[in-house]
């Protein structure tokens, strides 16, 4: 019986581990420079720099097709341009496991698809390393893309090489760094976010120290960041990836335990939001109602804080509700409190009441057929991403 990772989905009978070829690999180390002058791409001719074999390659086509599918506007000509410059840009390097480096940036614009992003950040993403790790300069990534993928790649280059002192430094400093490139670009912060997924997805080539330190800092500062971006997905599997190495013991267990019981919850989470639905409809109230699995690590956090064990955590089902309004959040949590009853010391008022975070929205538990508790979130779209 398979232990769950970071990144499955536990309501589904089958962990959901599909992921592009190029994020099974481990963590890479760039070939060195045999040349001490940069490398002048520029000066390369288009035919060259440009290989149509490259640029259409099975690897890019399927990065383009789901780029198309979201956004059938965007430039498909600048990511194909972008995988061919880092193509040749990073030929010869190789990653820890022996495989092309290229695998990485391609990995990262994977993990940028899944959040939607536009041509300009897949393009930043498969250019991320190219300033840092190969004799390519800024000047010449401008040349070829123009100031607003050069200021992306210089961004994301900055973050890289943030060389802190101490955790608190760290933390401290690159919130700020971070927060200022955002302020100019999003696209950065989501960048260095996916690059960092990535760099924890394939970390098991390191050396025990390095994987203690690099899944602290992650714990620290890149999860916490993702929190407050919203981004609950890369949040979650931060989290629990970083867990996973610094508490390997609990996170076994907890993973089994919740494995035991997905097919059950997953089937009881689907009639919580078929009855929602059909109850809400019957109200014009117009929402959208998702069964929310609970990750490892923030069901570790509870049984600490609470004190208590696994069985005693409540919320290990959950539904999430998005209305329109704030009325309509009250309104839901009425409706939520006729069908099924409450318990009411699990109830939290974050719109009242704000979070740090300034998250807002309701929490409730509720009993549900066969004596089950469940989590109910309401919020409506402006602040269920500040959680």
């Amino acid at each position: 019986m398979k232990i769950p990772e970071p990144g499955d989905d536990y309501r589904t009978a089958a962990p959901s581990q599909v992921r592009h070829p190029a994020q099974q690999g481990v963590t890479y180390r760039p070939a060195p420079n045999p040349d001490d002058a940069p490398l002048d791409i520029t000066r390369r001719s288009p035919d060259d720099l440009y290989d149509p074999e490259v640029m259409y390659s099975p690897t890019i086509n399927a990065l383009i097709e789901r780029l198309l599918g979201y956004m059938p506007g965007a430039s498909e000509e600048l990511v194909r341009r972008a995988y061919a410059v880092a193509y040749s840009a990073h030929l010869g390097q190789k990653r820890q496991s022996g495989e092309d480096y290229i695998n990485h940036p391609v990995a990262v614009a994977y993990i940028l698809l899944e959040m939607q992003a536009d041509a300009g950040a897949l393009a930043g993403a498969l250019l991320h390393d190219v300033v840092e790790d190969t004799p390519v300069t800024l000047d010449q990534i401008e040349t070829l893309f123009g100031s607003e993928i050069a200021h992306i790649v210089d961004g994301v280059t900055k973050l890289s090489v943030l060389d802190m002192k101490d955790k608190e430094e760290a933390q401290a400093g690159s919130y700020r760094k971070m927060f200022i490139a955002m302020a100019d670009d999003p696209r950065v912060v989501l960048i260095k976010l996916a690059d960092r997924l990535h760099n924890m997805r394939t970390l098991q080539a390191k050396e025990a120290a390095k994987q203690q330190r690099i899944a602290r800092e992650t714990l620290d500062i890149y999860a916490p960041l993702a929190h407050r971006l919203g981004i609950w997905k890369i949040k979650s599997e931060l989290e629990d990836l970083s867990f996973k190495i610094l508490n390997p013991q609990k996170y076994r267990e907890i993973a089994f335990q919740l494995m035991l019981r997905r097919e059950v919850r997953e089937r009881i989470v689907q009639r919580v939001i078929a009855r929602l639905k059909q109850t809400l409809a019957e109200e014009n109230i117009e929402g959208g109602i998702t069964g929310r699995p609970k990750h490892i690590y923030s069901i570790y956090r509870k049984m600490e804080r609470k004190g208590v064990s696994l069985d005693q955590i409540y919320d290990k089902l959950a539904v999430r509700v998005i209305v329109s309004t704030v009325d309509e959040c009250y309104r839901v949590l009425g409706i939520v409190h006729s069908i099924w009853t409450p318990m009411m010391s699990e109830f939290d008022d974050y719109i009242a009441v704000p979070k740090e975070s300034m998250y807002r929205s309701l929490h409730t538990t509720v009993i549900v057929p066969g004596d089950i508790p469940c989590e109910v979130q309401i919020s409506h779209p402006r602040n269920a991403r500040s959680r």
